[in-house]
């Protein structure tokens, strides 16, 4: 009987070290295959952010850019507007240059759509060829020093925030957000 256990264990053992090796072999294998997971994380959730905004300030009628939720808030075109301007502050300082959006008295859909995707066409670039090696790079936001991967994060945050902010606004129109579409099969 000790025989046969030992042989057990032995032969359990190598199978630990074959499942072990194969397994780390697989996790070299894909960390070979993406060499900027940080970025490419962060840029896969920014197409995602971005299809989504697009698709909301677009759903929303012309009529509806006037829409305030509320006497005290500002109107469904003015967050749109909000959007553009911080995206272009913010991956304008993460490029090293000093970027304004355009969006001062704007108050029209196609005038205000035109301005997001013009925001969304220059980060586009900078999201694009951002990579791991430029994670840590500093870069001054708002008077505070941060890297550059917090500025990006940070900037998908805000417009993460925006869209469940403009989400209300298509909600008491009687509108459905884009992120609660039915699902493609």
């Amino acid at each position: 009987m000790a025989k046969s256990a030992r042989r057990w264990r032995q032969h359990n053992m190598r199978s630990r070290s074959v499942l072990l090796i194969a397994a780390l072999g697989c996790a070299s294998g894909l960390i070979a295959q993406n060499a900027n997971p940080l970025s490419s994380d962060l840029r896969q959730n920014y197409k995602e952010q971005k299809g989504v905004l697009l698709a909301e300030a677009d759903r929303m009628p012309d009529s509806g850019y006037a829409f305030k939720a509320t006497p005290d808030v500002g109107t469904f075109g003015s967050r749109v507007a909000h959007v553009a301007d911080a995206q272009f502050m913010i991956c304008s300082a993460v490029k090293g240059e000093s970027k304004k959006a355009e969006t001062a008295g704007k108050t029209s859909k196609v005038d205000i759509l035109a301005a997001l995707k013009a925001s969304f066409d220059y980060c586009d670039g900078v999201y694009n060829s951002f990579t791991d090696a430029h994670a840590t790079d500093p870069v001054t936001i708002f008077g505070e020093r941060q890297t550059k991967l917090s500025a990006l994060w940070g900037n998908l945050a805000h417009d993460e925030e925006m869209y469940g902010y403009m989400a209300v606004y298509l909600r008491l129109k009687g509108l459905v957000p884009p992120s609660s579409d039915p699902r493609p099969k």
